[in-house]
């Protein structure tokens, strides 16, 4: 039972249950922010779940032209996946048909790091031969003649360690209407934060999952004890006045960008909450079986 609250907002004393993640970054420009912005957000498709997608993605912020390679306007986006292998994979599949392929663009390393993962290093091939290396400031670029001009793209980008997947807030209010509003002003908050990523619709989740199915093969199936149409049965977390439950699920470049994702996001739910009918807020895992980091939401009320 909730033994905590804010803002009268009950909250149960529990932890968001997350794990490791292999993850990085890169800035894509273009020669508007529009078109930045288009090809990020291609790039970012597909990719709510690394079970289903290979990878989680999404746009971490807008770059100003003055902080970019190219002095062009720019877009961050954030990639996370199981392992470096996968995410490498992903990473070159992604600028390959998502980025080499927007009208003006190109791209750069987001991020730092020892460990490298190649970009333009696997995309010069495309140049069929015609592609050109340039090294500026120790860093090196390729360039790829392409039919609007040119394709810029930096050799490589980096491996962040310590990322972290799957930060997690359970939205429970009266009705579906309500919820939503107050998921999207969790979401916008929870945005807010540098390093951190919302990978699914919004920023938000309908379909929470739990581990396992009663069916063969099914690795993760809905999360029934947090269904309003399921009130009533055995094993149900739901309290006859819940009507709606909505997740914000949050992926960062640190354990420390998530929980302050997870705090701002929190504060501005139950801040809202009220008004829209949010009655309880609490977060999902596993029992620690799980992953290593676990963010109590009784250290998010500080």
């Amino acid at each position: 039972m909730p033994d905590l609250s804010l803002n009268g907002i009950a909250l149960d004393d529990t932890f968001a249950e997350a794990f490791g993640m292999a993850a990085t970054a890169v800035v894509v420009t273009a020669d508007t922010a529009r078109w930045a912005g288009i090809a990020a957000a291609t790039m970012t498709g597909f990719a709510t779940s690394v079970i289903g997608c290979g990878a989680e993605a999404g746009i971490d912020r807008p770059v100003a032209a003055a902080e970019t390679p190219d002095g062009r306007p720019g877009v961050r986006v954030l990639l996370f996946g199981f392992d470096q292998k996968g995410l490498a994979g992903q990473l070159t599949r992604r600028l390959g048909q998502c980025v080499l392929t927007s009208p003006g663009s190109a791209c750069y390393a987001g991020t730092e790091g020892r460990t490298r993962l190649k970009m333009g290093a696997n995309l010069r091939y495309f140049a069929d031969g015609h592609q050109v290396a340039k090294r500026l400031g120790g860093r090196r670029y390729w360039r790829l003649p392409v039919m609007d001009g040119e394709f810029v793209c930096e050799h490589d980008t980096g491996l962040v360690e310590g990322a972290v997947g799957g930060g997690n807030l359970l939205l429970l209010g009266r009705n579906q209407p309500g919820t939503l509003a107050v998921a999207e002003i969790a979401a916008e908050a929870a945005r807010g934060v540098p390093d951190v990523i919302l990978p699914f619709p919004g920023g938000i989740v309908r379909s929470g999952s739990k581990v396992g199915s009663r069916y063969k093969g099914v690795i993760a199936s809905t999360n029934d004890a947090y269904c309003p149409s399921l009130k009533g049965r055995p094993g149900s977390a739901l309290a006859p006045e819940v009507g709606a439950v909505l997740e914000i699920v949050i992926d960062g470049l640190s354990a420390g960008a998530v929980q302050a994702s997870m705090r701002a996001a929190l504060h501005a739910a139950v801040a809202a909450g009220p008004a829209h009918g949010l009655l309880r807020v609490t977060a999902g895992n596993y029992g620690g079986k799980l992953g290593k980091f676990h963010f109590h939401l009784r250290d998010l009320l500080r």
